[in-house]
C-alpha cells in the first residue's frame, strides 16, 4: 500500500512502534494494541481512552469511504503519533479539517474527523485521488518517553 505524502509541515515521523494494515475484521485487534502502546509510551488512563477512541474513528472511516483497508502507525518523536493511510478516491478535506462546529448528523456519516479533532493534539490530512493520509498525535499531560 503506497502511503501519500503528509503535510509538509508535518512534524517529523520519528521511531515506528507499531506498524499493521487492517480491515473490519482486525478493528479489535489493532485497538488493543494501540490500547498497549499508549500504556508503555507514560499515556494516562483518560488519555488512552480519548486516544483510542480517536484511532478507531480513523480506522471506521478508512472501513466506510477509503476501500475497506488500510494501514496504520505509531510513531514517538516525544510525542505519540498514529498514522493511517487508504487507497480510496480521496475526498475534499477542506468540507471536514479543521470543523470547530460539531457537524450534523447524515447517512454519510462526517462526524468522525471532527470526533477525532476534539481527542487528538492536532490533525493533518492529506488526500488526494490515490489515498488518504492522516496523521494525529496524542495529546498528553507530560512529553512522553
Amino acid at each position: 500500500m503506497a502511503d501519500p505524502p503528509l503535510d509538509q509541515h508535518a512534524p517529523g515521523a520519528g521511531k515506528a512502534l507499531f506498524s499493521s494494515a487492517f480491515t473490519l475484521v482486525d478493528l479489535t485487534r489493532v485497538r488493543h494494541e494501540v490500547e498497549a502502546v499508549s500504556r508503555r509510551c507514560g499515556l494516562a488512563h483518560d488519555e488512552i481512552e480519548n486516544w483510542v477512541i480517536a484511532v478507531n474513528e480513523l480506522m471506521i472511516n478508512v472501513i466506510r469511504h477509503g476501500g475497506g483497508r488500510g494501514g496504520l502507525r505509531l510513531l514517538l518523536n516525544g510525542q505519540l503519533t498514529c498514522e493511517v493511510t487508504d487507497e480510496g478516491r480521496g475526498f475534499n478535506t477542506a468540507r471536514y479539517v479543521p470543523s470547530a462546529e460539531r457537524p450534523p448528523l447524515s447517512d454519510a456519516g462526517g462526524m468522525g474527523l471532527w470526533v477525532v479533532g476534539r481527542m487528538a493534539d492536532y490533525v493533518l490530512v492529506d488526500s488526494g485521488p490515490a489515498g488518504t493520509t492522516i496523521r494525529i498525535a496524542a495529546r498528553s499531560r507530560d512529553t512522553l518517553r
